[in-house]
């Protein structure tokens, strides 16, 4: 049984008492319910299946065009070595997986890993960086260095560089 403080709205008490399997003594008023039901049932379903939709493509993640390919192995944090260079993680720095989840740097550190990474604009320091899984790998060419992406052309919406 429900217990609530408050009024329940006509439809949703009938659409309880259906759903809870005892029977209304009124067959319009159960035909009703069921109605509801399905109504409620087929909302579910298409928020589901739009939910579905909007989300991107499985092993494709979008990144912004200042983002850039480099090999990260990351050290004593906030210490990192950036495609042979010294580098810094910035205070917020996100790290995210293959699997777009966040990762600790400390899980990562001895173990060189392929990235595409951003730079904070005022120091410098290391801000988002994406472990590439294999469908991302295979996403070529990228580029490695602020002068390339100034000259290269970006279209956000394939994810893909094309050189001039």
């Amino acid at each position: 049984m429900i217990r609530c403080d408050r009024a329940m709205p006509r439809g949703i008490a009938r659409l309880l008492s259906f759903s809870s399997g005892t029977q209304l003594s009124d067959p319009r008023a159960s035909a009703s319910a069921a109605a509801l039901l399905r109504l409620t049932m087929a909302l579910g379903l298409a928020a589901t299946i739009a939910q579905a939709q909007a989300a991107p493509a499985v092993g494709h993640r979008p990144f912004p065009a200042q983002a850039l390919r480099g090999e990260l192995v990351v050290g004593a944090v906030p210490m990192a070595l950036l495609n042979g260079q010294a580098a810094r993680l910035a205070p917020g720095a996100r790290i995210r997986g293959e699997d777009n989840l966040l990762r600790l740097p400390t899980s990562l550190a001895g173990q060189p890993v392929i990235v595409h990474y951003t730079r904070e604009p005022s120091s410098g320091l290391l801000m988002d960086v994406w472990i590439l899984n294999r469908a991302e790998l295979v996403n070529e060419p990228w580029p490695t260095s602020p002068a390339e992406a100034a000259t290269w052309r970006f279209d956000p919406a394939s994810q893909r560089w094309a050189r001039p």
